[in-house]
């Protein structure tokens, strides 16, 4: 699977290679078929209107001649500014025609005549029905099998001229045919064309010849063993070097190698270290021996001229890709500069929010409706714009964000992400609303729901909170936007927050003196305030069947305590009703008051206290049976 992922890049380069450079040969064919087409029909019709033109001027010339007397000079001045003005219009049409023929030849494709590996000429046009790649290898094929002959003499190779072309022959060999098409090509005739192409081919073949004597293939073989031997003396060369290398940093493993460690963790031992060093090298050594035989290789394949051809593609493929590299990356360098100076605005913008925001966040700039604790949410959401927007200018200056393959991938990447993203999405949004909304702070005490605690950590997505069990507890911000939440330390420290719990008394004990024993109470408890303006009181929630229901309310200033205040309280109030004597009907008993047994425990008794004798009916009852 990770493979199969690591792959993916480079499908997507391939397809984007292959959407943008390749072309299918057969729209190649036909465009360079209807270029030479108009080519050929062009060149024609420049012939015909000089033919015609050239009969023009023939014509007034005759008739100049032709005039006699002195009646006839006024005629005969005429004829003369009109030859003029047909020379010129002639060399006017003339430049016009070789400036459009110009333009059909820059996009014309030629074929070179390769017989033994260096181009000899390049041909054009076609010939009847013969394209010019076929005249091309047609051609080179010929000039091979004249140079297979072993009595092979250069005057043998002579020009015969016909009406339409000039023909190269060899004894019976008719090597190739320059028609006028051709020669107008080179704005040249046919003759003077086919004798520089035979003065080419005789050159080739004599060139040919001497470079495949005995001699010489004795010695292109013996360059050929000094290559191979120079190959082995340098591999050897190299390998003896990095075993050197490898060598001195096995002595150095204890003094020079210590691991690498970040930040208290080692990632890699001395011994570990050593170990990857060495395969890096070794790496190293054999790339350098393959860049030595790539080098060597084109050497060899360059001996002998049957496999020149091979070295040149060997070579090209290494250069052609860098000139490609390099040259896109000059022609790229405007938009880096751009994406650079896009860039840099962009920190540095962002570096001036963070300033402001922190300013605001520790005070030292106050703006009017505006918390402190809103200037790093505010920052991130600003932050966030800003990258969006910068990336958004950046995007068109980005290597082939113009190809449809790229766009396509964009688009499906930001499907998949938008459908995979609905919840965080939501989450992300509540956590915005819930920023400004400020129904909490980090530290403040909550309830959710059924869940009470401290908020240790709020985020765009969720909010942590730690229960008084050590529990933390992480919830969704769109379930605390969908829900209510109670916050008990907003107004605790300037309001004070009411802690409150309920006794319920028999009707015997008067009232006055539950509410002082409740109030005694909660002022003796810890974290109680105590001050004039928050001074504990009592409310008298229900008068029952069988007692009052008594509701004792304290104020706090420390909300994050409440459990600790609220279990000390309820063990002051027992202690309190049971030093004053009063019993605490919860949970209820129902008892005969005939003398019975108190519920107040013996320690609060006088040592002289004797329990009756009688029987006492005492039992544990449920609120509806009363």
């Amino acid at each position: 699977m990770k493979k199969t992922i690591l792959l993916i890049p480079f499908l997507v380069s391939a397809i984007l290679s292959f959407a943008q450079n390749e072309k299918p040969d057969s729209v190649a064919i036909v465009k360079d078929s209807i270029v030479l087409d108009n080519t050929a029909r062009l060149m024609k019709q420049f012939e015909q209107e000089r033919f015609e033109d050239s009969i023009k001027r023939m014509t007034l010339l005759k008739e100049i001649e032709n005039l006699r007397g002195s009646a006839s000079n006024r005629e005969r001045e005429k004829l003369l500014i009109k030859l003029k003005e047909s020379e010129q219009q002639d060399s006017i049409k003339k430049l016009a025609q070789t400036q459009q023929l110009q333009k059909l030849k820059a996009t014309a494709k030629g074929f070179p005549v390769v017989p033994f590996g260096d181009t000899l000429f390049t041909i054009y046009t076609k010939l009847g029905s013969f394209s010019p790649k076929d005249r091309a290898a047609a051609v080179s094929n010929k000039i091979a099998k004249v140079y297979d002959n072993y009595s092979f003499e250069t005057d043998s190779i002579i020009i015969n001229k016909s009406e339409a072309s000039a023909e190269i022959i060899y004894r019976d060999i008719i090597v190739m045919s320059v028609n006028e098409l051709e020669a107008l090509w080179f704005d040249k005739d046919p003759v003077t064309l086919a004798n520089e192409y035979r003065i080419i081919i005789i050159e080739a073949i004599q060139k040919e010849k001497k470079s495949n004597s005995v001699l010489n293939i004795a010695l292109r073989i013996l360059a050929i063993v000094s290559i191979l031997f120079g190959i082995y003396i340098a591999i050897r060369l190299i390998n003896r070097l990095f075993k050197k290398i490898n060598k001195r940093l096995i002595q150095l493993k204890d003094s020079a190698l210590k691991g690498i460690q970040f930040r208290g963790y080692q990632f890699l031992d001395s011994h570990r270290e050593l170990q990857v060093i060495l395969f890096v090298t070794n790496i190293f050594r054999l790339l350098i021996i393959v860049l030595a035989l790539y080098i060597a290789l084109p050497l060899l394949f360059s001996v002998f001229p049957w496999t020149r051809g091979i070295a040149e593609t060997l070579i090209g493929w290494v250069t052609t890709p860098l000139k490609r590299v390099f040259g896109g990356l000059v022609r790229y360098l405007p938009n880096l500069f751009t994406i650079l100076v896009i860039t840099a605005v962009t920190h540095y913008s962002v570096k001036f929010l963070k300033f402001i925001a922190g300013e605001i966040e520790s005070g030292a700039l106050t703006l009017p409706g505006f918390y402190p604790d809103w200037a790093k949410p505010t920052l991130n959401i600003v932050k966030f714009l800003t990258y969006a927007f910068s990336f958004i200018i950046i995007f068109p200056y980005l290597p082939g964000s113009q190809s449809p393959i790229f766009q396509g991938v964009s688009v499906f990447v930001g499907i998949l992400f938008s459908l995979g993203s609905s919840s965080a999405i939501s989450n992300a949004v509540a956590g915005l609303v819930i920023t400004y909304m400020r129904p909490f702070k980090v530290g403040d005490r909550i309830k959710i729901g059924d869940l009470s605690g401290d908020v240790i950590a709020k985020s765009l997505l969720v909010t942590r909170i730690r229960t008084i069990k050590n529990e933390n507890i992480t919830i969704p911000n769109s379930s605390i936007l969908s829900g209510h939440t109670i916050n008990y330390t907003t107004s605790a420290k300037e309001n004070g927050l009411i802690l409150h719990t309920g006794v319920t008394i028999g009707y015997d004990a008067p009232w006055k003196q539950v509410h002082e024993l409740l109030i005694k109470a909660a002022l003796a408890t810890k974290g109680i305030m105590q001050d004039e303006n928050h001074k504990p009181f009592v409310l008298q929630t229900s008068l029952d069947d069988f007692y009052v229901a008594y509701q004792i309310n304290a104020f706090t200033d420390q909300s994050n305590h409440m459990a600790g205040i609220y279990s000390e309280l309820h063990q002051n109030i027992q202690d309190f009703f049971n030093e004053g004597g009063v019993e605490i009907l919860s949970p209820h008993y129902r008892s005969a008051r005939d003398g019975n047994m108190t519920t107040i425990p013996t320690d609060y008794l006088p040592k002289d206290y004797q329990a009756p004798s009688f029987n006492v009916t005492m039992k544990k009852s449920s609120d509806d049976t009363k």
